[in-house]
C-alpha cells in the first residue's frame, strides 16, 4: 500500500514537473529559478486576443425611458437624439419592456452631471450601470 501510494506521488510530481518551462534569471551573486505551465503563454494570447476586440468597459448610462411601448419608445430616443446629436443613444428590448439608455459615461460622476443637464426634460430618469463604448482616440 505504502509504495502505490509512493508511486502516485512521484508520477503525479513527474507529470507536473513536465508540463513546465523553466525560467532562469541569473544575478552575480543568487540565482532564481520559476516553474511555468506551457499553458501559460497560451491563455495570455487568448487574453489579449479578446481584449483587442472588446470595444466596451464598465460604465454608466442615464436610463431615460422603461415600458412596453416600442413607438414611445423609438419616440423617446428620436426626440433626444434630435436634442443632443452628439451624445449616443440605445434602445434595447429585455422581455417584456424596451428601454432607451443615453450616454458612455465611464464614471457614475459623470453621469450624474448629464443628469443634471437633462433634469426635467424626461419623466423618469435614473443611472444605470452598463457595458459602455470606448472614447474614440485623439
Amino acid at each position: 500500500m505504502k509504495r502505490s501510494w509512493l508511486f502516485s506521488l512521484l508520477f503525479l510530481s513527474g507529470i507536473s514537473v513536465s508540463a513546465q518551462d523553466w525560467i532562469v534569471t541569473s544575478n552575480a551573486d543568487s540565482s532564481l529559478v520559476i516553474g511555468r505551465d506551457k499553458r501559460y503563454d497560451l491563455l495570455v494570447a487568448k487574453q489579449r486576443r479578446l481584449n483587442i476586440t472588446r470595444q466596451t468597459v464598465t460604465g454608466y448610462r442615464v436610463q431615460i425611458y422603461f415600458g412596453s411601448n416600442r413607438p414611445k419608445a423609438s419616440e423617446v430616443k428620436i426626440d433626444f437624439t434630435s436634442r443632443y446629436p452628439d451624445v449616443p443613444a440605445y434602445l434595447s428590448y429585455q422581455q417584456p419592456n424596451y428601454k432607451v439608455r443615453v450616454g458612455d459615461f465611464r464614471s457614475r460622476l459623470e453621469a450624474q452631471q448629464f443628469l443634471g443637464k437633462i433634469e426635467g426634460q424626461y419623466p423618469t430618469m435614473f443611472i444605470v450601470p452598463d457595458e459602455v463604448r470606448l472614447p474614440g482616440l485623439k
